[in-house]
C-alpha cells in the first residue's frame, strides 16, 4: 500500500513539473519581446533607440513622397501626350512627377491610374527596406560600439491617423563585454495619410459621377467668352482670339480656386459664395485646395463661322425686308469650344499633404460623358498578390550572358506584387496566375526592364538587362563649344526618352540601344513683330427707303494688333538615329556635333531656321 501511495505521489509530482514547464514555455514566448527590451543594458539602449528613429525618419520621407506624388513612390510608366491630347500620364508639380488619377492618352482614350491602399502600404514598406541600409551608425562606432544588422523585412499598415511600421531585422550591439540583440522593431508614426486618401477617393468619385469641375468650367465659358448670342449692331462684333483664350484661363484659375466641399474648413464671405459649395455626402473637416494655373497644359479649340487665328467675328445680318428701312441690324454668333484642362486637388494639414491631379474635358460646349468603371471600396478590393499559385524560374543575365541579381515584381491589371530578390541570377518561387502580365526587373546598375510574361502558362523565362552608364554630354555647334542653351533628347522605340538641358545638366544615365537624338540650340534674339493694323470690310444694309429695297454699302473698320518681341530663337540643332554601343558609353562622355544656323533677324529668318532644322543631322562622337 505504501508503495502504491509512493508511486501516486511521484506521478503527481511529475504532472506538476510538466505543467510548470509548459506554462513557462508559453509565458516565455508571450513576453519574450518585452523581456528582450527590458534586458537591453542601458549603455546599449541608445543604439536601438537610434535605429527606431532611423525607421521613423525613413517612414516620414516615404510619406512625404507618396503624398506629393498622388499615392505613389514608384510612379507608373511615363506616357507622353500628343497634339490631340497635350497631357502626359504625369503632372509636373515643382519637378515632382504626379500621376494623373485620370487623363487623356495620346490616342484620345480616357485612362485611370488610382493607387490602392495596399499598393501604398507595399511601396512605403519597400522604400523603408531599401533605405534602412543607409542608417549611419558612425557616431556609435567611434564610441567603441560593435553593431551588426541583418537585412530587414518591413510591413506597413496605413490607418486613418497613423502608420504602423513593423521591421523584422536582427540588430546585435555589443560594447566592452556587454551585448544585446533585438529582432522586432515596431514604430508608430502619426499621419493622416489614410484619412486624406479616403477623402481623396470620395472627391474623385464625386467628380467622376457628376463632372463637377467640367460644369463649373461650362459656366466659365458662358461668363468669360462669347459662346452664343446676338449683338444689336450693323457693324458686327469682333473679339481677339488670344484675348478670349486668356480670359477663359483667368476664369478657370479664379473659379477652380473658389470651389469648396461642404464642411467646416472655410468661411463664406457672402451668400453668393454658396454657388461654389459641393456636397460629397459628408462634411469635410480637412483643408482642401483646388489649383488650376494658366501655365498648366491646357487645350482650347474654338470652332464656328468667322474665326481665324487672330479674330472671332460675328457678321451682321439685315437683309430681311423692313429691317433695313428702320436701320435695324443684328449680329448673331455661335462658337463651339473644346476644352481640356487639369485640376490639382490638395488635401493638407500643417506640413502633411496628399494631392492628385485629374484632367477635365469639355467637348463641344458640354461636359464629356464619363466612361470609367466604378471605383471599388477598400473592403471590396481583391488582393491579387495573395494568390501565388504558379511555380516559375526566371533567369537574369547581362548582355554578356553573365548572371546578375535584381529585384523582381509582377503586375497584373492594376496590382503589382513584389516577388523579391533573385539569388545567383535566378529567381525561383511562386507568382500569381495571370495572362499577359508584366514582369518588372530593377537593378540600380541596369536599365529597368519590363517584359510581358504569362505566368498561367510559362514556367521558365529569361531576361537580359542593359547596363546603365553615367555619361557626360558635350555639344559642339558649328565646330565651336555651345554658347547658349540646348535641349537634347534621346528617345527609344519603346516610347521612353532621356532629356537634358545644357549647360545646366550635362550628366545623364543611359544604356545601350537605338535612340532618336534631337538637339535644339537656342540663343538670344531681337526679333520684333511690329504692330499692325488690319482693315475689315463688310456689306451692311443702307438706311432709309433704299435699304427697304435691298440696297447695301461697304463699311470698313480698323483692327490694331500690338507689337510683340521674340527674345529666344532657334540658332542650331538637328536630329538623327544612332545606336550607342557599350564601348562608347564606358568612356563616360559623348560629344554631339550639330550645325549652326544664322541668327534670325526677322520672322522670315526664323521660319527658315525651323524649316532647315528638319534636314540637319547630329553627329555623335
Amino acid at each position: 500500500m505504501n508503495i502504491i501511495n509512493q508511486k501516486r505521489g511521484q506521478m503527481t509530482m511529475f504532472i506538476i513539473v510538466t505543467i510548470v514547464i509548459v506554462v513557462s514555455i508559453v509565458l516565455y514566448f508571450s513576453v519574450r519581446g518585452q523581456l528582450g527590451i527590458e534586458n537591453i543594458p542601458s549603455e546599449l539602449k541608445p543604439v536601438f533607440d537610434y535605429y527606431e528613429t532611423c525607421i521613423q525618419d525613413e517612414t516620414m520621407v516615404a510619406l512625404g513622397i507618396i503624398g506629393t506624388q498622388g499615392g505613389y513612390i514608384n510612379t507608373p510608366e511615363y506616357l507622353p501626350g500628343s497634339e490631340y491630347a497635350p497631357f502626359s500620364s504625369q503632372f509636373n508639380f515643382l519637378g515632382f512627377p504626379v500621376p494623373y488619377w485620370n487623363y487623356v492618352s495620346a490616342n484620345g482614350l480616357v485612362k485611370e491610374q488610382i493607387p490602392s491602399k495596399t499598393t501604398m502600404e507595399s511601396e512605403i514598406a519597400d522604400y523603408i527596406k531599401e533605405n534602412l541600409v543607409d542608417c549611419d551608425f558612425s557616431s556609435y562606432y567611434v564610441q567603441g560600439f560593435e553593431i551588426e544588422s541583418k537585412p530587414a523585412e518591413v510591413d506597413v499598415e496605413v490607418s486613418l491617423n497613423r502608420i504602423n511600421v513593423k521591421v523584422d531585422s536582427d540588430l546585435i550591439v555589443s560594447k566592452e563585454g556587454s551585448m544585446a540583440s533585438k529582432s522586432e522593431h515596431n514604430v508608430e508614426v502619426n499621419s493622416k495619410l489614410g484619412k486624406f486618401y479616403e477623402l481623396a477617393r470620395k472627391i474623385y468619385q464625386k467628380q467622376k459621377e457628376d463632372a463637377v469641375f467640367e460644369n463649373y468650367a461650362i459656366d466659365v465659358l458662358r461668363l468669360y467668352a462669347p459662346v452664343d448670342g446676338v449683338e444689336i449692331s450693323c457693324s458686327g462684333k469682333i473679339w481677339k482670339t488670344q484675348e478670349v483664350l486668356d480670359s477663359i484661363k483667368r476664369g478657370l484659375e479664379a473659379n477652380m480656386a473658389s470651389i469648396k466641399f461642404k464642411g467646416n474648413y472655410y468661411n463664406l464671405n457672402d451668400k453668393k459664395d454658396e454657388y461654389y459649395l459641393v456636397d460629397i455626402g459628408e462634411d469635410v473637416d480637412e483643408n482642401i485646395n483646388l489649383i488650376y494655373s494658366r501655365n498648366m497644359p491646357t487645350k482650347i479649340e474654338i470652332n464656328g463661322e468667322g474665326i481665324d487665328e487672330n479674330l472671332m467675328i460675328a457678321s451682321p445680318v439685315g437683309t430681311e425686308e423692313g429691317l433695313g428701312i428702320m436701320g435695324f441690324c443684328y449680329a448673331p454668333y455661335h462658337f463651339v469650344y473644346d476644352l481640356s484642362f487639369p485640376v490639382l486637388v490638395q488635401i493638407y494639414e500643417g506640413d502633411e499633404l496628399f494631392q492628385f491631379p485629374i484632367v477635365n474635358i469639355i467637348d463641344k460646349n458640354v461636359a464629356r460623358e464619363r466612361i470609367f468603371s466604378e471605383i471599388e471600396t477598400e473592403e471590396e478590393e481583391f488582393d491579387f498578390c495573395e494568390f501565388n499559385t504558379q511555380d516559375v524560374t526566371i533567369n537574369l543575365y547581362d548582355v554578356n550572358l553573365e548572371r546578375v541579381n535584381a529585384n523582381l515584381s509582377y503586375q497584373c491589371f492594376n496590382q503589382r506584387c513584389n516577388l523579391g530578390e533573385s539569388q545567383d541570377g535566378v529567381f525561383e518561387g511562386k507568382v500569381p496566375s495571370c495572362l499577359n502580365g508584366e514582369l518588372i526587373v530593377k537593378n540600380e546598375k541596369f536599365a529597368e526592364k519590363r517584359e510581358t510574361f504569362s505566368s498561367n502558362k510559362d514556367r521558365v523565362f529569361d531576361v537580359i538587362l542593359d547596363r546603365v552608364y553615367d555619361v557626360k554630354i558635350d555639344l559642339n555647334v558649328g565646330g565651336k563649344k555651345l554658347d547658349g542653351t540646348a535641349m537634347i533628347s534621346f528617345a527609344r522605340g519603346d516610347g521612353k526618352s532621356i532629356s537634358t538641358i545644357l549647360p545646366d545638366s550635362p550628366e545623364i544615365k543611359i544604356s545601350e540601344g537605338t535612340y532618336s537624338v534631337t538637339v535644339y540650340v537656342y540663343g538670344n534674339s531681337s526679333i520684333t513683330i511690329p504692330a499692325s493694323r488690319r482693315t475689315q470690310c463688310q456689306e451692311v444694309p443702307r438706311s432709309g427707303i433704299v435699304g427697304f429695297f435691298g440696297a447695301s454699302k461697304e463699311e470698313c473698320f480698323d483692327i490694331e494688333i500690338p507689337a510683340s518681341k521674340i527674345e529666344y530663337a532657334l540658332r542650331g540643332g538637328g536630329k538623327d538615329d544612332v545606336y550607342l554601343l557599350p564601348v562608347q558609353l564606358e568612356e563616360g562622355s559623348l560629344t554631339l556635333e550639330v550645325e549652326e544656323m544664322p541668327a534670325p533677324k526677322s520672322l522670315e529668318d526664323l521660319q527658315y531656321n525651323y524649316a532647315s532644322f528638319e534636314a540637319k543631322g547630329v553627329n555623335v562622337k
